[in-house]
């Protein structure tokens, strides 16, 4: 761990990029004016309706000696040289939450799926699946990942089999097209479940949606 001039080591080592999205700025005033009431011995009071001020706080920092943005100079605990950069460091009080990773950890190969969507249900306590959600897959597409798209969108969630007639680009059944009344350009292709369930209820409010199919697929 990096320490500084005076050989203190932090606890914790924050990624900076976390407090623009979170908008913890209480978090950052709270390192400051808790390095400040150190120093001077003296409590800070940083609510919303009055207090303790950044400006007065960053002057009894200088008063002491110390960097008035709160930032130290820190040397690396394996080599020892000083880091590049300055450092905002300072005392703050931190809870721990009770999620603990032994009550959260789930896994699962192969298990119960829903009946409507035959696909993996969902949640710990149901042995369900891990969701790959609309930002996942949008990660995906942008690597240009597509077989693992195929694979995690459709293999592993409710892959199945339909045939389909070349002819009206409807569904069949079991090989046999009951709009044509025949058997003669009906092929099997695979979709997902979701798909299939979506064409089956477009058909049950008198909308028909027709399939064309590669030549590959006859």
């Amino acid at each position: 761990m990096p320490f500084n001039e005076y050989g203190i080591c932090p606890d914790i080592i924050m990624n900076p990029h976390g407090y623009p999205s979170r908008m913890t700025v209480g978090k950052l005033i709270e390192l400051l004016a808790g390095k400040a009431g150190l120093v001077e011995g003296k409590f800070h009071y940083g609510t919303a309706f009055g207090g303790s001020k950044v400006q007065d706080v960053s002057e009894e920092l200088c008063r002491h000696g110390f960097n008035y943005q709160g930032k130290d100079v820190f040397y690396s605990g394996i080599t020892g040289e000083t880091l590049e950069a300055y450092i905002y460091s300072g005392p703050v009080y931190y809870q721990k939450l009770k999620h603990m990773v032994q009550d959260k950890i789930h896994a699962r190969a192969r298990g119960p799926r829903a009946v409507l969507t035959r696909q993996p249900t969902e949640g710990r306590s149901r042995d369900g699946g891990l969701r790959l959600g609309e930002m996942e897959r949008d990660c995906l597409i942008g690597y240009g990942a597509s077989m693992m798209l195929v694979e995690r969108l459709m293999v592993s969630s409710d892959q199945c089999e339909v045939d389909v007639c070349n002819n009206c680009g409807r569904l069949g059944y079991c090989g046999w097209c009951n709009s044509c009344k025949s058997s003669g350009h009906v092929s099997s292709i695979t979709m997902p479940y979701a798909c299939k369930l979506l064409l089956t209820e477009l058909q049950a409010m008198n909308i028909t949606a027709r399939l064309t199919l590669n030549h590959y697929c006859q």
